[in-house]
């Protein structure tokens, strides 16, 4: 029987790519995301290019209320769920504007603790499963100009270790993905530097590599490790008179 992989984000870029590489895998997927009827055409090319099952569900990251209703209704109980919902914002609109704080903040940590702690009750009772989390790099040191963002990702970035610190003791693996710079539609508008930048597709390969190792922590490109060590290593006083 097939495998069965629980897309949180089915318009994400990052998580398309990994949908593509689980299901040239074998895996079936299931697609979730708001207005879910939209998501068809990524169903078809899903099933016509891998030759696997594909679905599309109706999900709401904010609406944290309905989370155990939508994992419950689901057909088929995942094997691996992947968690790639999230949104940059605006830090400057953020730091006046608390809906849009919310919304970033409600993206990349409220709405994910919600759903994947449903998720991990679920895959504990089975004694297996893995959960990916596709977190930040943003999230190792507030920095003034994402701060909003990076302060959500740091949150899931420590959630989900110790997640996996809960779960060291079961078969269910936990892994967290710390993109750096990735081509998405969430960066067209900046100017990335490509020696730093991945391709949606290779963070999917990665990511594949990394579900199969069971390992716990994955930086897109190994560089980046290198990166946020200096980053975080910067002393304090030394930090706040940059601009970063």
């Amino acid at each position: 029987m097939a495998k069965t992989l629980l897309l949180l984000g089915g318009r994400s870029d990052i998580g398309l790519a990994c949908a593509h590489e689980f299901a040239a895998q074998g895996f079936d997927i299931i697609l979730a995301a708001r207005s879910a009827e939209e998501l068809q055409t990524s169903v078809k090319d899903i099933e016509i290019r891998h030759g696997v099952k594909a679905f599309a569900a109706e999900f709401d990251a904010e609406d944290t209320a309905a989370h155990c209703d939508f994992y419950t209704s689901l057909t088929a109980k995942p094997d691996v769920v992947l968690y790639s919902i999230g949104s940059l914002g605006d830090q400057k609109v953020s730091e006046n504007n608390w809906s849009e704080a919310e919304k970033v903040i409600s993206s990349n940590y409220t709405g994910a603790v919600s759903i994947v702690s449903i998720v991990a009750n679920d895959l504990e009772s089975r004694n297996e499963g893995t959960i990916i989390g596709i977190s930040s790099v943003a999230g190792e040191r507030g920095r003034q100009s994402n701060y909003i963002y990076g302060s959500a990702k740091a949150g899931f970035t420590t959630f989900l270790a110790g997640l996996r610190h809960r779960l060291a003791k079961t078969k269910v693996n936990v892994i967290t993905v710390k993109p750096g710079f990735v081509e998405t539609k969430m960066t067209a508008e900046m100017e990335l530097p490509k020696p730093l930048t991945a391709s949606p597709e290779r963070v999917a390969k990665a990511v594949y590599k990394a579900y199969l190792s069971r390992k716990h922590t994955l930086y897109s490109l190994g560089i980046w490790r290198q990166i946020m060590f200096v980053v975080r290593s910067v002393p304090e006083q030394i930090f706040l008179k940059t601009k970063l």
